[in-house]
């Protein structure tokens, strides 16, 4: 074979790879938007639970106004909601 052409069947398999991972990667990235949103939804359903209608509303205050705090709050109270801790009450 010459170059030329052993390039060109280089070329052409690389470009068949490439496109098979592209494709790959978009299913993933699918899979991985659905995952989240799925992860979301559980979270908010059990807060939705945890908290009565003013403690989200102050919960979502707090989120606004520093998100990262929020989040923290949030996952201590999905922690205490899965372990048992708050016993079917609403905080």
């Amino acid at each position: 074979m010459a170059d030329d052409e052993l390039e060109a069947i280089r070329a052409k398999r690389l470009a068949e790879l490439q496109q098979h991972q592209g494709g790959d990667g978009a299913a993933k990235a699918q899979a991985q938007a659905q995952q989240k949103a799925k992860e979301a939804e559980m979270r908010n359903v059990i807060l939705g639970q945890a908290l009565d209608q003013g403690a989200r509303t102050r919960l979502n205050t707090i989120a606004v106004a520093k998100p990262e705090k929020a989040k923290m709050v949030e996952n201590l109270i999905l922690q205490m909601a899965t372990s048992g801790q708050l016993h079917g009450q609403k905080v």
